[in-house]
């Protein structure tokens, strides 16, 4: 029965409110008419002394009657607020209590799921309404965390090149830098360290564009063979001025193409090598870039033997702001968005990117795209 009333939508528990307060009374009087008719029939003898017997048992009976009438409705008047109470009322009651808690920022307040109807449906919006805000005002929380992290790290990684700088031009200043060998030093030091802080406040603003969605891309229809045969010819002439070897293999067929932005696409690359070059410690550098086939798209490849990055470590890299114990040395430099920039950058082209890695042994950043294919019209 219980069971059958919580299925009871709140309008047809009205209905049923309604029908009982009307028939519940006049069934309850109905029998107690007449068993109160029959109870003083007896109780006269039924008929011994008619003409004195008759007025008394008629006094007793009205009397009687109205003693019952009033039991009765007050019987069913607190049967219905029972009812009410429990099936309407304290619902409502504790679906306050969870508002009350929402409004004080608890998110925690879980609201029973036994009810069905629109109480159910209720505390139903209730439950997601309130979960949403938990994740939202966790989303928030962990975005002003990741907000201090970043102004905590831009302002230690602008520190360390304005200190350099800055003690390089009083070194000229002071005379320090006597030889013109000196001076050229001092010079080639300041001009890095300034493109040090360029390259930061070029992440800083990809990063804005990120935020907001507002990334420029300008999308081809490119060669993947002729595109990363290019790509590689410059980042090739990079790497063998840092003594660092290049490892290359394109498995791709001559006619596969993409839909990528080129300069976009070229950034990723880039912050991936740079992230590579930052954490190289072997004595022999090596950097291994593979383009392979996978039918329906391509898959890119870039490894390398650095030390590599703890399995703790891995799932968190392409996170905003996230780098690794290992990375915040100040020497290495590097926001903390470069991996995150390149996450963004190939979700946006259609694709996913994921990272393996063994400590000592080197890291492998796997990215893929899909393929662009040709719609023949038959006509």
């Amino acid at each position: 029965m219980k069971k059958r009333r919580k299925k009871l939508s709140l309008f047809g528990k009205l209905i049923v409110v309604g029908i009982t307060m009307v028939i519940l009374p006049l069934l309850l009087t109905s029998t107690t008419f007449v068993a109160l008719r029959v109870y003083l029939l007896k109780a006269s003898g039924f008929g011994d002394g008619p003409a004195n017997v008759e007025p008394i048992a008629s006094r007793l009976f009205m009397i009687y009657m109205f003693i019952a009438v009033i039991l009765i409705l007050l019987l069913t008047a607190s049967m219905l607020v029972r009812w009410v109470l429990k099936g309407m009322i304290n619902p409502i009651r504790e679906l306050g209590r969870g508002m009350e808690c929402i409004a004080e920022g608890n998110f925690d307040y879980q609201l029973s799921s036994k009810y069905e109807g629109e109480i159910g449906t209720l505390y139903n919006n209730y439950e997601d309404m309130r979960l949403k805000l938990k994740e939202s005002t966790q989303i928030t929380i962990d975005n002003e965390k990741k907000n201090k992290e970043l102004v905590s790290n831009i302002s230690h990684d602008l520190k360390t090149p304005i200190t350099a700088i800055k003690g390089y031009v009083e070194g000229i200043m002071d005379g320090i830098a006597d030889t013109p060998e000196k001076m050229d030093k001092y010079i080639q030091t300041i001009y890095n360290k300034a493109i040090d802080m360029d390259r930061l406040i070029n992440e800083l603003t990809l990063y804005s564009g990120i935020s907001s969605n507002r990334i420029p891309y300008n999308f081809h229809r490119i060669n993947v063979r002729e595109y990363f045969n290019d790509c590689i010819e410059e980042v090739g002439l990079d790497l063998d001025s840092r003594n660092i070897k290049l490892n290359y293999d394109n498995l791709v067929d001559e006619k596969t193409r993409i839909i990528a932005d080129p300069e976009q696409l070229r950034r990723v690359i880039n912050n991936i090598i740079g992230n590579s070059i930052k954490y190289m410690d072997k004595e022999e550098c090596i950097i291994e870039i593979r383009i392979l086939d996978q039918i329906d798209s391509v898959r890119i490849e870039i490894e390398d033997n650095g030390k590599g990055i703890s399995q703790k470590d891995l799932p968190r890299i392409f996170e905003r702001f996230y780098r690794t114990d290992s990375s915040r040395n100040s020497t290495k430099g590097g926001s903390g968005i470069g991996l995150s920039i390149v996450k963004k950058i190939v979700e946006d082209h259609g694709g996913y990117i994921w990272a393996t890695s063994k400590e000592n042994e080197g890291t492998c950043i796997h990215f893929v795209i899909r393929k662009y294919e040709e719609v023949e019209n038959d006509e």
